[in-house]
């Protein structure tokens, strides 16, 4: 017999501020800063740190909109949804900027909605046989960059408080030395 993992929509593929996150990109490539990864090693095809940081947070954040199928139902309703997907873009439009890099009170709320959207996944699929070993709520899945290039997923995983593996990269995407050596070092 097999069994469906289930999971709700993420927040990636239904709604993200994008206008946000494409100013925070854009001023992040525009000038290198001070503590900023570039100032150590030119990467050619390097990613912005406030997208990939966006990105990771809405790829593990649940949608909060009603969803039903797969054997499950999920979420709130149209206005209660709404509200709280502009709470989560507060998270995340706070999260892109570059002066909250290291500022443990928005990186701790962005962690805090991962840990709880985590938490309902493996709620959710509490009754699947694998249960134990695949859903560990007190552990959250790692994150796999297998052409980490520059490093900027990696980081911003391990900033997000996630396990990362990642290979084909700089040293800075090798997970050889811990983002917070890193960023004190700049």
């Amino acid at each position: 017999m097999s069994y469906s993992i289930k999971s709700p929509r993420k927040l990636i593929e239904v709604a993200l501020p994008l206008d946000a996150i494409n100013l925070a990109a854009r001023d992040e490539k525009a000038v290198p800063r001070r503590g900023h990864p570039q100032t150590l090693h030119y990467w050619w095809a390097r990613r912005p740190l406030a997208a990939a940081r966006a990105v990771i947070f809405a790829q593990l954040v649940n949608d909060p909109g009603y969803q039903q199928g797969g054997g499950f139902k999920y979420g709130k309703n149209k206005k209660e949804a709404a509200i709280e997907r502009k709470r989560l873009f507060k998270i995340i439009e706070d999260l892109v900027l570059w002066e909250n890099t290291t500022d443990e009170v928005v990186l701790e709320a962005a962690r805090a909605e991962i840990r709880r959207s985590w938490r309902e996944v493996c709620d959710l699929n509490k009754d699947h046989p694998q249960a134990a070993e695949l859903f560990d709520p007190k552990k959250l899945p790692a994150l796999h960059d297998p052409f980490a290039g520059g490093g900027s997923i990696p980081l911003e995983a391990q900033r997000l408080g996630l396990p990362c593996k990642s290979s084909v990269g700089t040293i800075l995407a090798a997970n050889s030395i811990p983002v917070q050596e890193v960023m004190s070092s700049l």
